[in-house]
């Protein structure tokens, strides 16, 4: 028997409401499958699982509010036989049998209604379709006035508590350091303007597409960098996945994951990131993407900031800002002075886990990827 319950979707999150099952029991499941959305302060995110299954029980009805770890369902695994689950249940075995009708039973599962709390009105006390269904009106009823309550939920507010509990422990528990470093872009931004002559308009590369590709190789030297900081010790991550600050229209941000950045071509980027921001802002993530991102991204380049030092998002270990990109005086290499586009990036990092050193030498990686676009 498979628990599956319900995740962290990030280390501002202590609790989630169920909002609606994808499944009902006797379903078979894929790892990966939707199988539920959770409300969290932030959005609602579609839950994945992540075993092969059967679902056999439902334990938390939709609207119910649980603590993160709760059980939410069970599952048999691949080859389990309901019967071996149910002997694995004695206690409950052992209980004195009723007489329920299939029909009420199946009726029962469908609505999550507790049969050893639904009185037998049949021959010999037998539950009936009836009983069962007479059950589930205040439950009904209850579902109703709630949903009628949270018609209108403040949820930038809750979204503001979650944010600011979440950079609170960050400030409180990990060490930070700051960087940064002014990176010329005229060949970044000649190389954009030829790749994307002749293109539609939305199919043409954005400028964060490339820094996104470049801070994803550059930390492939760097796995002090990228990874989490857990029970007193750093856990690197083989994969990069890239959380992505996004700003929400009704205020507010989030970070969900682009898997495996350093994988993935421009083109393949591109469309990740318009479909992801596309969902943020519509509220429909999935807990994957919430849960994993190794590192994150904060790019404020549209509101026309100079640069940006962000605060790292726990439990992760490092966090990248990319400021505006915006014309200055440069002195190039034959010793002349131009007018040459720059962004000014940086590395907030763990003190606990790496040094100024390291972090340096990153974003001096960084820099010269920036400069060679070709090879992103």
């Amino acid at each position: 028997m498979i628990e599956f319950k319900l995740p962290s979707l990030g280390a501002d999150m202590e609790e989630g409401k169920l909002l609606e099952w994808k499944v009902k029991p006797g379903d078979a499941v894929k790892r990966g499958q939707v199988i539920a959305v959770v409300d969290t302060s932030k959005a609602a995110v579609e839950v994945e699982v992540w075993n092969d299954g059967v679902v056999s029980e439902l334990k938390t009805r939709p609207g119910e509010t649980v603590p993160v770890g709760t059980v939410l369902a069970l599952l048999l695994s691949p080859g389990e036989s309901p019967a071996a689950a149910a002997a694995a249940k004695a206690p409950e075995a052992a209980a004195a049998r009723r007489r329920i009708s299939p029909a009420a039973r199946k009726h029962a599962e469908e609505h999550g209604v507790n049969l050893d709390a639904v009185a037998g009105t049949g021959p010999g006390g037998a539950v009936t379709v009836e009983d069962v269904e007479k059950a589930t009106q205040p439950k009904k009823e209850a579902a109703r006035v709630e949903k009628a309550a949270a018609a209108v939920p403040d949820r930038a507010a809750e979204m503001r508590k979650a944010i600011a509990a979440a950079m609170s422990r960050s400030k409180r528990e990990i060490p930070h350091y700051y960087l940064s470093q002014t990176v010329p872009m005229q060949r970044a931004q000649d190389w954009l303007a030829a790749a994307n002559a002749g293109r539609p308009i939305t199919a043409r590369l954005l400028m964060a597409v490339l820094q996104l590709k470049a801070v994803a190789l550059a930390l492939g030297g760097f796995p002090d960098l990228n990874g989490f900081y857990r029970d007193g010790a750093h856990v690197p991550s083989a994969a990069v996945h890239l959380g992505v600050a996004i700003s929400l229209r009704q205020g507010g941000l989030v970070a969900p994951a682009i898997h495996d950045v350093a994988e993935l071509g421009l083109d393949e980027l591109m469309r990740s990131l318009a479909d992801l921001v596309r969902r943020a802002r519509a509220g429909s993530l999935r807990s994957s993407e919430m849960s994993d991102p190794t590192v994150t991204v904060s790019n404020l380049g549209e509101g026309g900031v100079e640069s940006v030092f962000p605060i790292i998002y726990p439990p992760q270990v490092a966090i990248v800002g990319f400021g505006t990109l915006s014309p200055r005086p440069w002195v190039t290499h034959d010793g002349g002075l131009q007018v040459m586009p720059t962004v000014v990036a940086s590395v907030g990092a763990d003190h606990r886990v790496s040094d100024g050193h390291r972090g340096a030498l990153f974003l001096a990686e960084l820099a010269r990827l920036l400069q060679e676009p070709e090879k992103l």
